[in-house]
């Protein structure tokens, strides 16, 4: 048996620092889970309760045990965790991986994903290797777009249909950031 990812920890700017889930983060999932839009497009559990929270930062470590991908908290630079960074790994073999973000209500419009999703993408491309990094936002999701985009990915297209959302399959605008790419932006602090 292969041994489990280890989810470090990351640095990056702005004080933001990057870890893997720890219990003591069920009140980030519970704010999460009643969040409108967060439960429809991840694990986190809807309505809340605390063994439904156990079982999604439990989820978070299998994903690592499971080698996966790499979950990640965002925690702000006064210690308070505020979201969700993942790097998965399903089409490694393939040369590419994606990444999935949310950051809760309280803490959005603060600049904490772009450079969480820049501190992932960086170290994803540089220390893990991963050719191609690829993430998929819906076309109303003007933050995530911001998002995207200032953490250095660019924009491919529309996937028409793409993401079964809900009820309803979804368009998405992909974007990618490959190796080579040298305007990444909003990565680990030196």
């Amino acid at each position: 048996m292969e041994q489990p990812l280890d989810v470090p920890e990351l640095a990056a700017a702005g004080g933001i620092r990057l870890r893997p889930w720890r219990l003591s983060d069920l009140q980030l999932v519970r704010e999460a889970s009643e969040d409108d839009y967060i439960p429809l497009i991840t694990t986190v559990p809807s309505p809340y309760s605390e063994s439904a929270g156990v079982a999604f930062i439990e989820r978070q470590w299998s994903r690592a045990s499971a080698r996966t991908g790499y979950p990640f908290v965002i925690v702000s630079a006064d210690g308070r965790p505020v979201g969700h960074v993942g790097l998965w790994l399903k089409d490694l073999g393939q040369g590419r991986a994606s990444l999935g973000y949310w950051v809760a209500g309280s803490a959005r419009g603060q600049g904490a994903a772009a450079v969480s999703v820049g501190a992932v993408a960086d170290w994803a491309l540089s220390e893990l290797r991963v050719p191609r990094l690829e993430l998929y936002v819906e076309p109303w999701n003007t933050g995530s777009v911001r998002t995207a985009e200032r953490a250095g990915f660019q924009r491919e297209g529309l996937l028409r249909g793409w993401q079964q959302v809900g009820a309803d399959r979804r368009d998405m605008f992909m974007y990618s950031l490959l190796a080579g790419d040298h305007s990444r932006s909003g990565g680990l602090s030196n």
